[in-house]
């Protein structure tokens, strides 16, 4: 993923959008490859500050390594009441690390700390894992899913070009009772079998895209209780602002387009995101 992260921090900020009328938050997020920084920088309070100053009070800043992860758990410790953290080993790290038990038991004591409120994100992605790998990928996405439930947490779930094999093993390993899809990507018939078993969707600026008509149809089927917003920041800027550099300010242009898609009252859905978060992850203070 590092190469990944290397291009995206060089990218030009989109313009703040107009704030939100209720405050929400933003359920996932990688504020240290938008800052290449230390949790403790003036970059990262700046970020911060710009996404509370039109509306986005929250964030969930989520883990993909084992050394991010430690990140992501002191940037909670800094900023109680704004951020809460989750851990865990990506799975495009998975199969690639150098000594995957190692660092797996860090993710698992780094789950004990009381800010640490999920699992996550952890996954399969079919994409950039080759078939001969991916057996580790599952092994290593059973595992999280275990622990999220033996800490009874939140479990935060990557799936890219891989949904069968992702809902296969969520029921055979038996899924947490708070269960994630972090920016949902499947179709209508995908979003059905989400809801029928309870899990929550959540969705980013990919919903804006205009390649994207599935996803905004999936939208709309959604229960508020069991919807989220993100931005996965750095990564998957909303329209209009694609190929820029996306941080936790740019929620207020998905919610936007996501209650235009369901033809809802803003100030209604952002009050039903902001109370679903809390929700699903506990409370931020």
């Amino acid at each position: 993923m590092a190469d990944r992260h290397n291009r995206d921090i060089d990218r030009e900020f989109a313009p703040l959008p107009e704030p939100l009328p209720v405050p929400v938050a933003d359920a996932h997020a990688h504020i240290e490859i938008v800052t290449n920084d230390s949790p403790d920088s003036e970059s990262v309070r700046r970020i911060l500050d710009q996404a509370e100053s039109v509306g986005v009070t929250r964030v969930v800043q989520v883990g993909y390594s084992a050394e991010q992860s430690q990140w992501c758990a002191t940037l909670a410790d800094l900023y109680p009441g704004r951020v809460l953290a989750a851990v865990a080993l990506h799975p495009n790290e998975a199969p690639v690390v150098s000594d995957l038990q190692a660092d797996l038991a860090i993710i698992e004591k780094l789950a004990q700390h009381p800010r640490v409120r999920a699992i996550g994100e952890t996954g399969l992605d079919y994409f950039r894992t080759p078939p001969e790998l991916r057996s580790v990928q599952q092994d290593s996405f059973k595992w999280h899913i275990e622990l999220a439930k033996k800490t009874n947490k939140a479990l935060v779930i990557h799936d890219r070009d891989s949904h069968d094999d992702v809902l296969s093993i969520l029921l055979e390993v038996g899924a947490p009772e708070k269960t994630v899809f972090h920016c949902f990507s499947g179709d209508v018939e995908m979003a059905k079998k989400c809801i029928d078993r309870g899990y929550v969707l959540s969705f980013a600026g990919t919903m804006t895209f205009k390649n994207a008509p599935e996803l905004r149809e999936a939208l709309k089927l959604v229960p508020h209780s069991q919807l989220l917003v993100e931005t996965d920041s750095p990564f998957l800027a909303p329209t209009p602002h694609r190929g820029m550099q996306n941080t936790p300010a740019m929620i207020p242009t998905i919610v936007r387009a996501m209650a235009h898609e369901r033809n809802e009252d803003l100030a209604e859905l952002c009050n039903a995101l902001s109370i679903n978060t809390e929700r699903v992850f506990g409370s931020f203070a």
